[in-house]
Formats: C-alpha cells, structure tokens, sequence
C-alpha cells in the first residue's frame, strides 16, 4: 500500500513504464493499470481479471493534453463534446482513424474508450503522471466495483507494483458514451449510465452547465 502523495504518484508512474501492473484510485472506482501498448503487460492485466483480451478496455490519461494527439484525430465537433465532458466520471467511445492503442481496442481498433478523471483533493496528485494507461475496475471479472482499497481482492493487490491508496470514492463506475457519431449528426448512445447522470449529460452536450 502506497499513499497518494507526489512520491507515490511516481512510483505509479515507474512503475507502468517498467511494464508492471499497478492499482490507483479515479474519480469513480478503484482500478488496475498497465501499459496500453506493452503486450506483456496487457495479457497479464486480462489474465488476472479474467477478461476476454477481444473486449475492449479504456484507456486512461491523467489530463487532457496528455490526450492531444488521439483528440486531434477527431472532427470538430466530437471535439467539443469531448472538451465539454473531460475531465469528468465517464468513458468516451471515440473514432480511432489513426489506430492508436490498438491492444486497449480488443476486436475494434476503429474505436477507442477513453477516461480522464477528474482529478481533485486527494487525487490530486495524480495529474502529475504524464503516461496512458489501459485500466479496468480492480475487481475480479463481474465483481463489485471497490470503492477502497481494502475491497480490492488480495489477488489483484498481490500482483500490482505499486498500489496507490486514495481512501474512499464514490463507488460508482463511469458513464460511458458511445459518440462515433457524433460528428455527422450529433447523436450519441448512453452505453452504461454512471457516476454522470443521463440529465446531466444531455446539459453538457446542449452546452448548458454541468
């Protein structure tokens, strides 16, 4: 158990460049995290969550411009509900063209879930981590989401470098929005409600404050 501090941000960050597997808290749920283009990495991740390596994981960057380089492959207007929504307790499916972390993307590489949380308080800093990672929930495949560290199952915390204790969350995973396309008519599909309400994010796409 590492608290979460700058040093433990750190060794967070160490430690997924090394190519290990590491547990941190969001601004939803606890996850587990590696390097969303280590092979290795990401086999051992499924492995231990019991995950079919073709169902697609997040990808998840600890601030927005860390995000740049995959946002710009988007139109305009996906950018802007992109912008209106992050950082925030939800995963976007987004159009992939340039094929980026295509390991995270399982069986569908033209799409990418992506997460950037909102990262204030005690989670702060976490902004300070400069990698992506591919993240799950750190619980078993079907388990309950942990809001603690302590609910994380020994086995996930057994196999983690580093695991970061952010003390309690809210317990609730994020909303994830599918808007690949939403660049030609500005439709999009609620996949999973979250932590953000459907109202709420129905505002945030009509522009109003969230």
């Amino acid at each position: 158990m590492t608290p979460l501090d700058a040093a433990g941000a750190a060794a967070f960050e160490a430690a997924i460049r090394a190519g290990e597997l590491a547990i941190f808290p969001a601004d939803t749920v606890y996850g587990i995290a590696a390097d969303p283009d280590d092979p290795d990495a990401f086999a051992r991740l499924n492995a231990l969550k019991r995950r079919d390596p073709a169902q697609p994981s997040g990808v998840m960057f600890f601030a927005v411009e860390h995000a740049a380089p995959l946002l710009a492959d988007l139109g305009p207007r996906t950018r802007a509900a992109c912008a209106a929504l992050l950082p925030g307790p939800v995963t976007l499916v987004l159009p992939n063209p340039g094929r980026r972390h295509a390991l995270a993307c399982g069986a569908t590489p033209e799409r990418i879930g992506v997460r950037v949380p909102a990262l204030a308080g005690p989670l702060a800093p976490l902004a300070a981590v400069t990698v992506a990672v591919v993240q799950s929930s750190a619980n078993l495949h079907g388990g309950p989401d942990p809001r603690r560290l302590s609910d994380v199952p020994a086995e996930l915390r057994a196999a983690a470098a580093v695991a970061l204790d952010g003390g309690e969350l809210p317990g609730v995973a994020s909303t994830v929005i599918d808007l690949c396309g939403y660049e030609d008519g500005g439709g999009y599909a609620l996949l999973r409600e979250g932590a953000l309400p459907a109202a709420e994010l129905e505002r945030a796409l009509a522009g109003e404050a969230r």
